[in-house]
């Protein structure tokens, strides 16, 4: 090997390193689960992370890198990369959606399904308040850590319930 090959070969493995990890196995990303129902025949399935800031900004991100893959029939895995620091902090969940128009974004008439399963970002640990929508508490007031927490609605509060999270598996979706 010549030595200039040599030289280029450690800025070859940086840039590679840099560049986006293209699609992965469902369970190599940060959030994972199963989608289940019936979407129909020739669902274009995707997902989106919604939700909103503090104090009242709304989020519908569909370009996170995602893998939807079929497990069978109406049953799918899925992966999907949560941001480093998404745009504002807030509540937020993943949706499953049937990207009927293929544009590639979530719009509310599309079919979708959610849990009751909130991911909520802090950029300091602490109290935040409850959000409220359209006079809906749609998450109480809470301690939380910096970074991703998860809460789920359909446990009580706790000192478990939210938990900060870099991980999240088990993250199902149905119709």
């Amino acid at each position: 090997m010549r030595l200039s090959s040599l030289l280029l070969l450690p800025l070859a493995l940086t840039l590679a390193a840099c560049g986006s990890r293209g699609v992965q196995a469902p369970d190599s990303y940060d959030l994972s689960g199963t989608i289940g129902g019936d979407w129909g025949t020739d669902a274009r399935l995707r997902l989106a992370l919604v939700g909103t800031g503090f104090p009242n900004a709304i989020t519908n991100d569909g370009n996170q890198p995602q893998n939807v893959v079929s497990t069978g029939v109406n049953a799918w895995s899925f992966g999907f990369d949560l941001p480093n620091i998404p745009s504002v902090a807030g509540v937020y969940q993943v949706v499953v959606y049937n990207d009927a128009n293929n544009t590639g974004g979530y719009d509310v008439s599309e079919s979708f399904a959610r849990n009751r399963q909130w991911l909520v970002y802090s950029t300091l640990g602490g109290t935040i308040p409850a959000v409220v929508v359209n006079d809906n508490e749609i998450t109480p007031a809470m301690t939380v850590e910096q970074g991703w927490n998860l809460y789920d609605r359909s446990q009580s509060l706790s000192s478990t319930n939210p938990r900060a999270v870099s991980k999240v598996t088990g993250y199902d979706l149905s119709r």
